[in-house]
């Protein structure tokens, strides 16, 4: 190939690059949301997606696909095109979790994926049903050490079951887990008081806490959640040990034009500073999370890591 034709090819490369950027997105977008309705990756996706869909005057639809820790969703978006035109609302459970708790997936959470956006860090909360006697976190402690409970959870594994064995080795309480296809039918069972305990995110239950139906006895982030200052941290209520504030984001399928990536990662960010966005996210107690697609994967990368240390203390397995 001459130098001449080298130069066309990178032209018309570069052209292509460009004019994707430039009409993307010309149809509608999907989100993926491998998770049930009710949680904060589904209230995340519909706020954003919203936000989306008004920029791009294009529609952004919303797709539940639940199931398997997240799994079934994220395989529908791994073997999707990499266009742009199908993205994952997921977050560090599901993406930075599972490969340490199934023994075989049927993609890579890191190579199968690009890192688009981050959307939000939000706080899981101890909740408790609200015949339980107890007030705070230490009297939960105190209470679990002499008078065994149980907690539910999304399923083996999940963040929400993680949370549970690490509080029950901070505070020595006596914890039975009882694993739920989901974090809705487990916060279900907590309202009928059929078990005792969730950590659950923040949005999934806030109404409640409202409504006074269950009692948030901690969070379990660095910092209060601005919707619920009266509520301690777990760190602050004697485990400092104990911060964990999982993030939720955006991810696409494996080769997605650059142009792309950047143009939804700076209309997402500019999402971020929108009045509105910021009072629904308030709402929820959750926190926006601005960073670039390489940072999203790095936090990615090092947050595999991190889970795959705590899975193997706590001996959790979903197979």
């Amino acid at each position: 190939m001459t130098i001449k034709n080298i130069t066309c090819a990178a032209l018309l490369a570069l052209t292509t690059v460009l004019s994707q950027a430039q009409t993307f997105p010309s149809k509608p977008v999907r989100i993926v949301v491998p998770q049930t309705p009710g949680g904060a990756s589904d209230a995340l996706a519909r706020i954003v997606g919203q936000k989306l869909s008004e920029k791009w005057g294009q529609p952004v639809v919303i797709e539940n696909r639940a199931g398997a820790g997240g799994n079934i969703g994220m395989d529908v978006v791994a073997k999707a095109p990499g266009d742009g035109y199908t993205l994952l609302m997921s977050y560090v459970g599901s993406h930075a979790i599972n490969v340490s708790i199934y023994k075989k997936l049927p993609f890579d959470p890191e190579a199968d994926f690009t890192p688009v956006a981050t959307l939000a860090n939000v706080p899981f909360v101890a909740a408790v049903t609200g015949s339980l006697p107890v007030n705070t976190i230490r009297e939960l402690a105190a209470y679990a050490a002499k008078n065994p409970i149980s907690f539910g959870s999304a399923g083996n594994g999940s963040v929400n079951h993680l949370l549970g064995e690490m509080f029950s080795v901070a505070t020595q309480a006596k914890m039975q887990h009882v694993p739920y296809k989901g974090a809705a039918p487990a916060l279900n069972d907590l309202l009928s008081g059929q078990i005792q305990l969730v950590f659950t995110s923040l949005p999934s239950v806030a109404q409640h806490i409202r409504a006074g139906t269950v009692k948030g006895l901690g969070v379990t982030g660095s910092k209060r959640a601005l919707a619920f200052k009266d509520m301690p941290t777990i760190s602050e209520s004697g485990y400092p040990n104990f911060v964990i504030n999982p993030w939720f984001g955006l991810f696409g399928p494996k080769g997605m034009p650059p142009a792309v990536v950047r143009q939804i990662n700076d209309d997402v960010n500019n999402i971020l500073h929108d009045k509105d966005t910021l009072l629904k996210f308030a709402a929820l107690g959750a926190e926006p999370y601005e960073s670039t697609p390489q940072a999203f994967g790095s936090v990615l990368h090092a947050d595999i890591q991190r889970w795959a240390a705590v899975v193997k203390s706590s001996g959790a397995t979903a197979d």
